[in-house]
């Protein structure tokens, strides 16, 4: 597994592990819908010029990128006669492209607004440790789901999903476990988030990473501004006062942590990759001793000892096997 990758995903947990702060208050200020809503199509803004960007730089990105990266695991002989059959066919190749990445987009998109939405209505349930505790338990429905669709993982992977779940728990749950209403819901998200990483799985050796991106957010935003319109009639001078959150959210969150996951998940095992993603909760706290001044519990300490520990672990049977 290259360790580009894996720094990318760890570059990615660290933006959302900060990021926690402004969705917070973001979602307080406006609402969780229209928060969402605003965050997922400001994303999508954000990304357009960076898309035509990169074809300025790179004409033959589009085209030339995908299908390379789609044949990772091939021979460069194969790559080779596949490049130049590309570009013998180019219409057909364009359009099968282009509707692979279309349909990507809509999935990871219908997906990422499933995930998110049930999360911050499960958290208006429930606290907030125990909802970021849940909503990692994707790393465990990951490799699970991933049996089913011959997405084997190593004994490693295994203790190491085991040890980051203990970390999580001496982490985020402080005061006992219990279920309730706003659990299930989280659960629920824990579930679509493992779905949405899938999907990525599936999808982001094929396509534009960026491309596949900006059409999530466009779906997502649209999707949960319905909701928003309905139940919470937002106001434009609900705004000022979650600028700065909703900017965040929509340009670090959205726009660069989202994109990130989709480049650094291309050929990567997903469940490594949603062990590194789930350390999201652990720099959350890190951060907030850091910036914020908050204390860290032994127990806390030992928590994210412990989550660093299983992403090493992780790491291992992938760097000995290349």
């Amino acid at each position: 597994m290259p360790l580009k990758n894996s720094l990318i995903l760890l570059l990615t947990a660290t933006i959302w592990g900060i990021a926690f702060v402004a969705q917070s208050e973001g979602g307080d200020a406006v609402g969780p819908f229209t928060f969402n809503a605003t965050r997922n199509i400001i994303g999508s803004l954000v990304l357009i010029p960076v898309i035509f960007l990169l074809n300025k730089i790179n004409p033959q990105n589009s085209s030339a990128v995908p299908a390379a990266s789609s044949r990772s695991n091939a021979s460069s002989q194969t790559q080779n006669s596949v490049g130049k059959n590309a570009t013998a066919v180019p219409s057909g190749n364009i359009f099968t492209r282009n509707k692979t990445l279309i349909l990507g987009g809509i999935a990871c998109g219908i997906c990422l607004c499933l995930a998110s939405n049930f999360q911050q209505l499960g958290i208006q349930y429930t606290s907030v440790g125990k909802a970021g505790f849940l909503t990692a338990c994707y790393i465990i429905i990951v490799p699970i789901l991933g049996l089913f669709m011959k997405k084997r993982c190593s004994p490693f992977i295994w203790v190491a999903v085991v040890m980051a779940l203990i970390g999580l728990y001496l982490l985020c749950i402080t005061d006992g476990f219990s279920i309730g209403k706003g659990d299930i819901l989280v659960l629920i998200c824990a579930f679509l988030f493992s779905l949405h990483i899938l999907v990525i799985d599936h999808f982001s050796p094929k396509v534009d990473g960026v491309k596949m991106s900006c059409i999530q957010f466009l779906v997502c935003g649209i999707l949960t501004a319905i909701p928003a319109i309905v139940l919470e009639h937002p106001q434009l001078s609900a705004f000022h006062g979650a600028l700065g959150a909703i900017l965040y959210a929509g340009v670090m969150s959205c726009g660069v942590a989202y994109t990130l996951q989709i480049v650094g998940q291309k050929n990567m095992n997903p469940t490594v990759a949603s062990l590194i993603l789930s350390l999201e909760s652990c720099i959350s706290v890190l951060a907030g001793w850091i910036i914020l001044g908050q204390k860290l519990s032994h127990r806390e300490i030992i928590g994210c000892v412990i989550m660093f520990g299983a992403i090493i672990l992780a790491q291992l049977p992938q760097k000995e096997a290349a």
